[in-house]
């Protein structure tokens, strides 16, 4: 089996991460995804190795969006270029994009063109700000649309510090996977109705969602959750501590009253669990910056594996590692969950990390690495009948690669 989306195929005009993500999401399940770039350099994504500071001929920012896909060169501002995007839409079921609308209109390839040429077709679009009002064009990557317009960036600083930095396509990659799954939802309905339709999303959305705990409460009462205070946190039983070698864990202990005296016990103070002031959720809250205080004391005497078999034996003391990127590749159970993936590559496989989802009827696997740019060019005109003469021409006019 390919994955549920066998059979499915896609055609991507995606660049740097958010589309491609979007892509590469529905080529790990299976369908056949045509990644449309142009000439010269192609998805600018293909840089990041550079970016990055590289000097070795990998790519894996760029590996990772784009397994298992097939590339081709075409300069669609050339008619002829034009032409085979759309015979490659026409033989689709999606079309998934992330370029921006005004450009896609100069093609002639905006969603409301295309879903009236072929009405069986899902348009999948993101964008940085929505498809409606005054900034819809408006250029965006997510550091900009999801960590910092949507309050996220805000909310995660301490009053009086700079926002902190987000990690790499952290936005992108959930507009992606929302994305891929609208468009599932939109290929269902298809089955039903026998009508596509334009399934978007936004980076600004994204961030908005992944925000709505605090947006919520914002909305219904009209106050904002504070930014947390480790130090003064009302609830001393679900905060970060660090053990005696600097290195951080997490007690999990939302639920106080079930959660705090397995935390005294473990911290070897039973007795605090009928002190009064521990003794319920409000005293602890008006002693938390003294409770944590002595709590940071006790967890710098042992290390962090010593303090993960006292926890352990606590059967309602939920707690996690603080991890490195080195702990996390190197934590099993991260293996266990299936965090990566083995993508074919030559007589061998590299290893990359895994989309979020699986299925256990019919099982996704990578197939291939990351295409080279317009690696198949030629094979995928052949598919939509240029023969090999007609191609020969398409390369001396500089229409493909």
């Amino acid at each position: 089996m390919g994955g549920p989306l066998e059979g499915i195929k896609v055609v991507e005009m995606g660049v740097w991460v958010a589309g491609p993500a979007a892509g590469g999401i529905l080529s790990d399940w299976g369908a056949d995804v045509v990644k449309i770039e142009p000439p010269g350099l192609g998805d600018p994504a293909r840089m990041f190795q550079y970016m990055l500071g590289g000097d070795l001929p990998f790519n894996p920012v760029f590996e990772n969006d784009n397994r298992s896909k097939r590339s081709i060169v075409a300069d669609l501002r050339k008619p002829e270029g034009l032409e085979i995007a759309l015979d490659l839409i026409r033989e689709a079921d999606v079309f998934v994009t992330n370029v921006r609308p005004a450009g896609l209109a100069r093609l002639g390839l905006s969603a409301e063109e295309l879903c009236a040429r072929f009405p069986r077709l899902i348009y999948g679009l993101i964008t940085g700000y929505g498809t409606d009002g005054p900034e819809a064009d408006r250029a965006a990557y997510d550091i900009a649309a999801f960590w910092a317009r949507s309050g996220i960036a805000h909310s995660l600083a301490a009053p009086g510090s700079h926002p902190p930095h987000q990690r790499g396509g952290m936005g992108d990659h959930n507009a992606g996977l929302a994305a891929a799954g609208g468009i599932c939802a939109a290929l269902y309905n298809r089955e039903k109705t026998g009508k596509g339709q334009i399934v978007s999303t936004s980076l600004l959305r994204e961030g908005l969602y992944t925000l709505s705990f605090d947006l919520a409460v914002a909305l219904r009462y009209g106050l904002s959750i504070q930014t947390g205070n480790r130090k003064t946190a009302g609830n001393p039983a679900i905060n970060n501590y660090a053990d005696s070698e600097g290195n951080y864990f997490w007690i999990v202990g939302l639920e106080g009253e079930r959660h705090w005296p397995p935390l005294a016990r473990a911290a070897g103070h039973p007795e605090w669990i009928e002190d009064p002031r521990f003794a319920d959720p409000r005293s602890r809250a008006e002693n938390a910056e003294a409770l944590i205080g002595m709590l940071d004391e006790i967890f710098a005497t042992k290390t962090r594996a010593e303090w993960g078999e006292i926890f352990d034996a606590e059967e309602d003391l939920w707690w996690a590692p603080v991890q490195s990127i080195d702990d996390v590749i190197a934590d099993p159970q991260v293996a266990a969950a299936g965090g990566f993936c083995e993508v074919p590559d030559g007589p061998t496989t590299t290893t990359l990390p895994a989309s979020p989802v699986d299925f256990h009827g019919t099982p996704w696997a990578p197939r291939a690495m990351a295409p080279a740019h317009g690696e198949h060019t030629e094979q995928v005109l052949q598919e939509i009948g240029r023969t090999g003469s007609e191609i020969a021409v398409l390369r001396e006019k500089g229409v493909v690669v």
